[in-house]
């Protein structure tokens, strides 16, 4: 199946499509990125604009720290830190440090689908291992790991993409001490771990990098704006030397400098723990619209769980349904979905689907969860 997206173009007048998996327009802080940015020019020396240093800005590094460390409720050092150009290069990076071509690596069934891409661009064999509504399912990755000895595990452990759930806190661990026993790594995708709508979810990946087996990835995309391409990779030293000794980075210095320094501004002034809170809000009062009109238009067609934070709702139709060639159907009626297709590394998962609530309004949602239940008729 087709994987190609398209980030930038609107959608058609009048369009209401949830498989737009991105913030809307009036999510974009444009006025804390003008503030930022004019906060650094002011003080700025000719040597911010240099290469940078290989990590990351020092003092940038020290900011991030201190965020993650209040939102986590643990500290985080700043040391532990690498610079990225956000989630999908870093994604890329882990694979170009950590793995070779021919390695296998495990991914959640379902997934991030354009990671798969990702991987397959390297060479590695994609393996999806079964989850539930609390995470990976222990006894089905024990299982796969007497078949295979994967390079690292890709997990997405709170409010995942798509499936909205979490992983729990003991699956967590457990998963830490496999990795330990069967010696791969952890790659944690943990974008929307800060977006939660709720109560807070289990502690992040990020705290636990004292295994040496974990990678935690972040992203400014999902709580600032994807436009920067600003991330972070949270690791052990030890691995924080391998991503080093990379060539790509010990030829271009830091990943992104410039924008890191807009990011701080926007951290140290207290723009961006503002913007979190006013995500969190905003976010979960659409996801909240979304749950109603499901409960309204698909209580008869499909199960679902609400999530407590991210993007996503995950919903499962009847065995006998395909909701793949549903999407034109979709269209027509000016709406839209990601089949769930999409998101198996194995082409299963044809009876479910995921709707974003990040790209429309309250009133938009109910209206647009009003048109797909028409495609089902």
């Amino acid at each position: 199946m087709n994987s190609t997206v398209t980030f930038d173009d609107a959608p058609p007048a009048g369009t209401i499509n949830f498989g737009i998996g991105q913030p809307s327009a009036d999510l974009l802080p444009v006025d804390i990125l003008r503030e930022a940015s004019e906060a650094f020019f002011r003080k700025a020396q000719p040597i911010e604009l240099n290469y940078g240093v290989m990590q990351g800005d020092e003092r940038f590094l020290r900011s991030l720290a201190g965020l993650l460390t209040e939102r986590y409720c643990a500290p985080v050092a700043p040391e532990s830190l690498f610079v990225t150009a956000g989630n999908s290069q870093a994604i890329d990076y882990v694979s170009t440090v950590f793995a070779t071509a021919g390695d296998t690596v495990f991914v959640e069934e379902p997934s991030y689908f354009l990671a798969f891409q990702i991987f397959r661009d390297h060479d590695l064999n994609v393996v999806g291992i079964p989850v539930d509504g609390e995470g990976l399912i222990p006894g089905e990755l024990e299982a796969a790991l007497e078949r295979h000895r994967p390079a690292f595990v890709y997990t997405i452990p709170s409010y995942h993409n798509p499936g909205g759930h979490c992983m729990t806190s003991a699956r967590r661990e457990q998963l830490v001490a496999l990795s330990k026993e069967h010696d791969f790594l952890i790659v944690a995708d943990e974008v929307y771990q800060l977006l939660f709508y709720d109560e807070a979810p289990p502690p992040a990946f990020g705290t636990m990098i004292d295994s040496d087996t974990v990678l935690s990835l972040g992203s400014f995309s999902k709580i600032l704006a994807p436009a920067l391409r600003l991330g972070w990779i949270q690791t052990s030293p030890a691995l924080q030397r391998r991503m080093r000794a990379n060539g790509y980075s010990n030829s271009g210095g830091s990943i992104n400098h410039y924008v890191s320094h807009i990011a701080r501004e926007a951290i140290d002034l207290g723009l961006q723990a503002a913007h979190i809170e006013t995500l969190q809000s905003r976010l979960g009062s659409r996801s909240d619209a979304m749950h109603q009109a499901l409960g309204l238009h698909f209580g008869d067609l499909a199960e679902w769980s609400r999530p407590g934070g991210g993007y996503f709702y995950w919903l499962q139709f009847a065995e006998h349904v395909d909701t793949t060639p549903l999407k034109r159907k979709a269209a027509a009626l000016e709406t839209g979905f990601q089949p769930g297709a999409v998101f198996s590394s194995k082409g299963a998962l044809h009876n479910c689907l995921r709707l974003s609530f990040a790209h429309y309004g309250e009133d938009d949602i109910r209206e647009g969860i009003a048109r797909l239940r028409k495609v089902f008729r």
